[in-house]
């Protein structure tokens, strides 16, 4: 019971306390990592639950799952049609590099890593967080196709990482059956298969409900956030059920759901929206008193270097080349580089390794927590004076006779809404 009081007295005084430290800057992850930090294993010692507790790690999938779904359900499907070049290319591209340059990286750093393990840490980390850049995402000074790209990017990469992770940890398990290449187009088709399947299915079926039910006046009010809630889980457990990613259907279902119900809002999606804000918050609680304070003692030059690398060459390079050749300008590749946040996906990862029992996991976990953590700081940081700076250069090209493509291919998205932490939904918020 002395943790649950401790997460409840932490959510109570951050609550408390919310808008003054956003107006300076610290997001939520800081202030929960921070404070995790001095009530977990390593410091006063309230918060002390096993990390490898399936708990742990429900709370995060679930966490990711329903900020998934709720940023996804505000994607304008006809908008996003005329502008799927850059999210498909940080995709299809951009990802896959991502990979195989965190291998590389991890190889020349770890020479005594198996090359499984070594792996295993580059899925582990080939993931944006959506949440982590939620920031960036909503804030309109930011050109919409830059937003709606990096929110895609990562609403659906840690989905089409799963097969990789997976066949990751086969290997360095020493379970793989069959050729490596067969092996991911397997897992490939059945995550990714089942989890559009599943998403699509769910979605459209929850949105045409709702739709419906209301039309017809048969939904009490105050039951429509409560069915969002229920989609929005039942699309992620279907997928999970069927052996098809969570993560792809709950982003692919709130799609689906905000196209059948036409619903997009913010008072639409305010009890999903705020439920996926609690567990996020008792994850990275977790993360910090939990995750951090195990690795400590194991932090090591490489350690830092990969993280390091991680956040910047390894996400920035691939982005670089994922973009090549499509107009956009310096400024915008460096942005769209930087604002690749690791966090929960990799977060969910590491807890899965964990499960799995990868050999040789310590420097693998002591990784992934370092890099989540110094995403958390610098991405939570950089982000107001950043969008500012690029905000000056958009503007003065905006002006310029030769428009740029930022300028003349950006379209209007749905993604205008009060930040996160700002409180409840305006009472003039679309519904």
């Amino acid at each position: 019971m002395t943790a649950l009081l401790t997460i409840g007295l932490v959510l109570a005084a951050y609550s408390a306390v919310s808008g003054v430290l956003d107006r300076r800057g610290v997001t939520s992850a800081m202030t929960f990592v921070v404070v995790g930090l001095v009530v977990g294993a390593g410091g006063l010692g309230w918060l002390d639950v096993p990390v490898e507790s399936a708990g742990a790690e429900h709370v995060a999938e679930l966490a990711l799952a329903y900020l998934l779904f709720t940023d996804s359900a505000r994607i304008d499907l006809r908008s996003l049609r005329r502008s799927l070049a850059w999210p498909g290319r940080l995709l299809l591209v951009g990802l896959p590099l991502t990979m195989v340059l965190g291998l590389g990286v991890a190889l020349l750093l770890f020479p005594a890593m198996p090359l499984a393990s070594a792996f295993v840490l580059a899925t582990m980390l080939c993931s944006t967080d959506a949440a982590l850049g939620q920031r960036v995402v909503e804030d309109a000074a930011v050109p919409a196709r830059v937003r709606q790209a990096l929110d895609v990017e990562s609403g659906l990469n840690d989905g089409l990482a799963v097969p990789f992770f997976l066949v990751a940890v086969d290997l360095a398990t020493a379970n793989l059956h069959g050729g490596f290449g067969g092996a991911v187009l397997r897992e490939g088709a059945a995550q990714i298969g089942w989890g559009v399947a599943a998403g699509v299915g769910v979605g459209a079926v929850g949105g045409t409900v709702l739709r419906s039910a209301e039309e017809r006046g048969w939904m009490l009010p105050q039951w429509r956030q409560l069915l969002v809630l229920a989609v929005a889980t039942a699309s992620y457990a279907a997928a999970v059920a069927l052996g098809g990613s969570g993560f792809i259907a709950a982003f692919v279902a709130g799609m689906a759901y905000g196209a059948t119900s036409q619903q997009r809002g913010l008072r639409a999606m305010y009890l999903a929206e705020e439920v996926g804000n609690i567990l996020a918050a008792v994850t990275w609680l977790g993360f910090g008193a939990l995750a951090v304070s195990r690795v400590w003692s194991d932090i090591t030059w490489q350690v830092v270097v990969y993280a390091l690398l991680s956040l910047t060459l390894v996400r920035m390079v691939p982005v670089a080349l994922a973009l090549a050749g499509t107009g956009a300008r310096r400024p915008t590749v460096a942005f769209m580089g930087w604002f690749g946040p690791r966090g929960l996906a990799s977060v969910v990862f590491g807890l899965l390794a964990l499960e799995a029992g990868v050999p040789d996991l310590d420097p693998l976990l002591t990784t992934v927590v370092v890099t989540v953590a110094l995403s958390v700081l610098l991405h939570g940081l950089s982000a107001t004076p950043l969008v500012a700076v690029y905000r000056r250069w958009y503007d003065a090209h905006r002006r310029s006779p030769a428009e740029t493509t930022e300028v003349a291919e950006a379209v209007p998205t749905p993604l205008t809404r009060t930040r996160r932490s700002a409180g409840p939904a305006p009472e003039g918020s679309a519904s």
